[in-house]
């Protein structure tokens, strides 16, 4: 049998656990925080494949073993990595309180409505895309990915909350920290979670479901949700579709370029993603700020002209590019250069197209596309209908193939 105790959070590990083991595993703190009987064999969990050889062969003579390990074990935890290896039949798991749920506690607020992302020995990007999205994010850090990383990378407005040893009476910290405060401190090793909070809206509503938000229950929404100028805004049909290629997600950065209203951005957000929209005019900036919080959703603004105003962005996974002015060649490309997965265009004129293309498979892009024409269904005096049809409107799309991925970051 294996005993899995999740320690570290304030909890001490039961002395009758320890009595009857062959081998003790853990971390070398867990480990120290003990005092093992004679003759127990102490491993260090450091790279895992050896401990669990070590394990193995404890296991293969049947004799006891007990794993020490951090909060919950089975939560981002050991416990995976052993029930892979042994099975969950031979697990004894007696979890701790696990360092978000402690974290939380510290500051006084539920965490039901929370994110939990790991990014402790995974790519860093992925919570900074949650982190940008939602309201209330823990992150579970570890080297290279703590909280001078975060701070670097996530938005101005956000409040980072820090903890480090937690469970430790001598040396638990709790820091709340601006981003800027956090990137510009060596943070050591200590640090338990970090927790990324837009403030206005920590206290989230009642859920029945936790963690990762439901996906919304309408998408591709009617004209009349946004706010836009003399109906220059991207149609719900195109937006569908331009949807339906982008895949926006959570753990995603989806730019937005030529923005003007912000819908196809806040229907990327809505579904999860981290979304920058991209805009050259001052009032088509003020309408999408105005729609993005109609709809309580994230959105980051860049005033500018593209491509110019996409240096300094991080790069996409995904980007929806809008309107077709002369310069919609050289914007396609430089989206096409950044871009991790997909290129979605969306132009009316007939002679962008070309190039727009050209641009795409420029760039090794496997390139494909429609053209938009749709009717709507119109009332007519005397309780009848007729076909109201809509502009006509060439969507193109370039997925990005193998070839294509070297020089894009992964």
């Amino acid at each position: 049998m294996i005993t899995v105790v999740g320690a570290g959070t304030g909890a001490p590990v039961p002395a009758d656990v320890l009595a009857g083991a062959a081998l003790v595993a853990g971390g070398r703190r867990h480990l120290d925080a003990v005092r093992l009987p004679d003759g127990v064999r102490r491993v260090v969990l450091g790279p895992l494949a050896p401990a669990l050889d070590a394990i193995a062969r404890c296991v293969e003579e049947e004799l006891p073993v007990v794993v020490l390990a951090s909060g919950d074990p089975g939560f981002f935890g050991i416990v995976r990595a052993l029930a892979e290896r042994f099975g969950p039949g031979l697990l004894d798991v007696r979890p701790g309180v696990s360092s978000v749920a402690a974290a939380f506690a510290r500051i006084g607020l539920p965490w039901d409505d929370a994110v939990v992302v790991s990014a402790h020995g995974r790519d860093l990007r992925t919570a900074l895309n949650v982190c940008r999205a939602r309201p209330k994010v823990a992150v579970l850090t570890g080297p290279g990915a703590g909280p001078a990383e975060l701070g670097a990378a996530v938005p101005a407005g956000r409040m980072l909350v820090v903890a480090s040893a937690l469970g430790d009476p001598e040396r638990e910290r709790v820091e709340r920290v601006t981003p800027a405060e956090a990137a510009a401190r060596d943070w050591g090793t200590a640090v338990s979670v970090v927790l990324c909070l837009d403030e206005t809206r920590a206290l989230g509503p009642v859920r029945t479901i936790a963690g990762v938000p439901e996906p919304p229950s309408r998408w591709a929404l009617d004209e009349s949700r946004f706010t836009h100028r003399d109906s220059m805004i991207t149609k719900f049909e195109v937006r569908a579709l331009a949807l339906a290629r982008l895949g926006p997600r959570l753990g995603d950065l989806v730019w937005d370029v030529g923005a003007g209203s912000g819908s196809v951005a806040v229907e990327c957000a809505r579904h999860g993603a981290a979304v920058v929209a991209v805009e050259k005019t001052p009032d088509g900036v003020e309408r999408i700020r105005a729609n993005a919080a109609a709809h309580g959703v994230a959105v980051e603004v860049v005033h500018g002209s593209a491509p110019a105003a996409l240096d300094g962005l991080d790069d996409p996974d995904a980007v929806f590019v809008g309107g077709g002015g002369r310069e919609l060649p050289a914007v396609v490309a430089a989206c096409a250069r950044r871009a991790r997965r997909t290129v979605v265009v969306a132009v009316a004129a007939l002679d962008r197209v070309p190039a727009a293309r050209e641009a795409l498979t420029g760039a090794g892009f496997a390139c494909d596309g429609v053209l938009l024409q749709s009717s709507r269904l119109a009332p007519l005096p005397g309780d009848v209908t007729r076909l109201a049809a809509t502009n006509p409107v060439f969507v193109l799309w370039g997925v990005r193939t193998p070839a294509s991925r070297e020089g894009v970051s992964q």
